[in-house]
C-alpha cells in the first residue's frame, strides 16, 4: 500500500483558497470535491469525471441512510423556524418581557433573556428581538450598538449549544461522518454533548452580557456609543431596517406552546428508551426529532388559525417555504460529506495523521484548531462553512496523536464562532445590526473589543485543555471573565471620578 502523499491535501487547500478569496464556502467546497475526483481518476476525461462525481460520490452521500435522515430532519427544522419567525409570536413574547423594564440594566437583561428564549434560530433572533427592543433602548438612552451586541451574543452562541436544532444537527452530521470513517465507537450525540463544556467562546459570549449590564461596564468604541446615546444621539441605521411580521392577535403562546409540544413528543417517544440517560440510536433519535418538529409546526399552524393570525393554508405555505430555505444548508453539508469521503480515498487524513505523529505536540492541537477556525471564519464570514472544512482535519489528527478529542471539537466550534463574531461580513453581524437599527460597521467595531476579550480567555482555556481535558476549565474561564470585567469596571469608575 502506497504511503500517503502531500498531494492528497490539494482538494483541502483548494477549498480553503477559494472559500477565502470568493468568500463563498459552497464554491470552495465544490472546487475541492471536483479536484479530488479528478485526482482519483488521474486527471483524465473531465466530462466523464464530472459524471463520476455525480454518480459515485454525490448520489452516494444522498442515498446513505444516515445522511438522508439528517437532511430530512433539517427540512423539518427549516419549516418550523419559518413558522416561528412569521407567526408574530416572538414579538408578542418580547413585548410581554418589556412590561417590567424601567432601567438600562433591565433593558439589557430583558433583551438578553429574549435572545436566549428564542433559541431555535440564530438568524431569527435579530428579526424578532431587535425590532421589539429598539424603541425601548432608544427611550432609555441605551445605544443601538449595545442592542446589536446583545442580539449577536445570544443568537449563534446559544444556538450552537443546543443539540436538537439546526446547528446541532448540522454539526452532528459532520461528526458522525468522521467517526464512521475512523471506525470509532462514538455516537454523534455523545460527542456533541461531551464537547459542550469545551465550547468556551459560546458560553463566554452568553455570560458576558449580564456581567457588563450589572457592572455598568462599557469600554472601547462601545463606551463612545453609550455616551452618544446618553446625549440623545441615535446611531444611523442601515438603508433597509427590518420589518418583522406582526399581528394584533399574535400571542406569546405561539412561542412556548409549540416548544412544549415538541418536548412532550420527544419525551413520549424517547423516554421509554432511557433518553437522555441511555444511548439512543441515531436513526431513532432523528425520527423522533422529526416527529417532534412536525407536531410543533402543526400546533403553531392551528394556533395561528384559531387566533385569526393566518389561515391554515397560509401557515402551510410558510412552512413549505421554510423547508425550501434549508436547501443551501443541505448543499454545504452534502459537499462537506463528499469532500471528507474523497479526502479519505486520497489519503488526506492518513497523511495529516502521519505528519502529526512525526512531532506535532498533542497539547497544542486545541489551541491551533481554535486559531485556524477563527481565521477561516473571519475571512469567509461563515462559521458553518468553517466547521465543514476544519472538523475533517482536526478529528483524525486528534485521534492519531491522542489529543483530547472533545476539547478539539469544542475548539473548532469556538473558533468558528469567534471568527464569525469578529467578521464584518458575517451574516449574523449583518442581521444583528439591521435588526437593532444601527450601521453594520458600527456594530462590528463596537463589538470587536468584547469578542477579543472572550477570544483571549477562550484561547488560554484551550491551551490548558491540551494538557488536561477537564470541564472545570470552563468554570475557570468564567471566573477569569468575571475578574477582568470587575477590574475594567473599577478602572472605568476611577476614570469617571477624576475631574475633567
Amino acid at each position: 500500500m502506497e504511503s500517503p502523499h502531500i498531494s492528497s491535501l490539494i482538494p483541502i487547500f483548494l477549498t480553503l483558497l477559494l472559500s477565502l478569496t470568493t468568500r463563498n464556502v459552497v464554491i470552495g467546497l465544490f472546487a475541492g470535491v471536483l479536484s479530488g475526483v479528478l485526482m482519483l481518476n488521474d486527471w483524465l476525461h473531465p466530462l466523464d469525471t464530472f459524471g463520476i462525481l455525480v454518480k459515485d460520490h454525490l448520489v452516494a452521500q444522498l442515498t446513505d441512510s444516515y445522511n438522508a435522515g439528517v437532511l430530512v430532519l433539517l427540512v423539518f427544522i427549516g419549516g418550523f423556524v419559518a413558522l416561528m419567525e412569521q407567526s408574530g409570536g416572538g414579538q408578542a413574547f418580547a413585548r410581554r418581557v418589556t412590561h417590567w423594564v424601567s432601567s438600562k440594566c433591565r433593558a439589557q437583561l430583558s433583551a438578553w433573556l429574549g435572545g436566549i428564549v428564542i433559541f431555535f434560530s440564530d438568524l431569527g433572533t435579530p428579526l424578532i428581538v431587535g425590532p421589539v427592543f429598539r424603541p425601548l433602548f432608544d427611550k432609555l438612552k441605551v445605544s443601538r450598538q449595545k442592542l446589536a451586541f446583545i442580539i449577536d451574543s445570544t443568537a449563534s452562541p446559544v444556538a450552537i449549544l443546543v443539540p436538537f436544532i439546526g446547528w446541532g444537527v448540522y454539526i452532528m452530521g459532520l461528526l458522525q461522518k468522521e467517526f464512521t470513517a475512523l471506525e470509532l465507537d462514538l455516537s454523534d450525540w455523545q460527542a456533541f454533548i461531551a464537547a459542550i463544556p469545551f465550547q468556551f467562546y459560546a458560553v463566554l459570549a452568553v455570560t458576558l452580557v449580564p456581567l457588563i449590564a450589572l457592572r455598568k461596564l462599557d469600554f472601547g468604541p462601545m463606551a463612545e456609543a453609550e455616551r452618544a446615546a446618553l446625549r440623545g444621539e441615535i446611531a444611523a441605521g442601515p438603508l433597509h431596517e427590518l420589518q418583522p411580521f406582526t399581528h394584533d392577535n399574535a400571542r406569546a403562546s405561539f412561542v412556548w406552546a409549540p416548544l412544549l409540544v415538541m418536548g412532550a413528543v420527544l419525551l413520549a417517544m424517547l423516554g421509554p428508551l432511557g433518553f437522555p440517560f441511555e444511548k439512543i440510536s441515531g436513526s431513532v433519535f432523528r425520527a423522533a426529532l422529526s416527529t417532534a418538529y412536525f407536531s410543533a409546526a402543526a400546533t403553531l399552524i392551528v394556533l395561528m388559525a384559531v387566533h385569526g393570525v393566518r389561515r391554515v393554508s397560509d401557515g402551510i405555505a410558510v412552512y413549505l417555504k421554510g423547508m425550501g430555505n434549508m436547501m443551501q444548508v443541505a448543499i454545504v453539508l452534502i459537499l462537506a460529506w463528499t469532500l471528507s469521503s474523497v479526502g479519505k480515498e486520497l489519503g488526506a487524513a492518513a497523511y495529516i495523521a502521519e505528519q502529526a505523529q512525526a512531532g506535532f505536540p498533542a497539547w497544542l492541537v486545541p489551541a491551533v484548531a481554535f486559531l485556524l477556525s477563527a481565521i477561516i471564519s473571519f475571512a469567509t464570514g461563515s462559521s458553518w462553512g468553517t466547521f465543514a472544512i476544519m472538523l475533517p482535519l482536526v478529528i483524525p489528527t486528534a485521534i492519531a496523536i491522542d489529543a483530547p478529542l472533545y476539547a478539539c471539537i469544542g475548539a473548532v466550534l469556538s473558533g468558528g464562532l469567534f471568527g464569525d463574531h469578529c467578521s464584518p461580513i458575517s451574516e449574523t453581524t449583518i442581521l444583528s445590526s439591521t435588526g437593532s437599527g444601527c450601521d453594520q460597521f458600527e456594530h462590528f467595531r463596537t463589538q470587536l473589543p468584547y469578542a477579543l476579550l472572550n477570544g483571549g480567555i477562550a484561547l488560554s482555556g484551550f491551551v490548558l485543555a491540551g494538557f488536561s481535558a477537564s470541564p472545570l476549565i470552563l468554570a475557570g474561564a468564567i471566573v477569569v471573565q468575571l475578574l477582568l470585567v470587575t477590574l475594567l469596571a473599577r478602572r472605568q469608575r476611577q476614570l469617571q471620578a477624576q475631574p475633567a
